[in-house]
């Protein structure tokens, strides 16, 4: 098995997660980020209604927000927010 999949339990969408994992006989560790992103367009758009815009509006916030983040980490998985949610989780690791 290469990978596993530990739950982690967060208490608000604006908490940042880090988890740092050690393996024995290795003896190298491996950090992992989970942090919230808004996911909240409803300022721009205010004179726009269709579901394109929205989501495109979405996708271009959180493509920027990845674009600008620290060097040090790299992208693991953006998870799918609820359909109602202000936030979106994004997987880092430390590079």
């Amino acid at each position: 098995m290469r990978e596993i999949c530990v739950p982690i339990p967060l208490g608000d969408d604006n908490e940042v997660a880090e988890v740092e994992v050690k393996l024995a006989n290795k003896k190298i560790s491996v950090f992992f980020r989970l942090e919230s992103f808004s996911w909240d367009v409803s300022k721009e758009m205010a004179d726009k209604s269709d579901d394109i815009t929205e989501k495109l509006l979405k996708i271009y916030n959180l493509k920027k927000l990845i674009a600008d983040y620290d060097s040090d980490w790299e992208l693991i998985q953006i998870f799918t927010p609820l359909e109602s949610s202000k936030n979106i989780q994004v997987l880092f690791r430390k590079k």
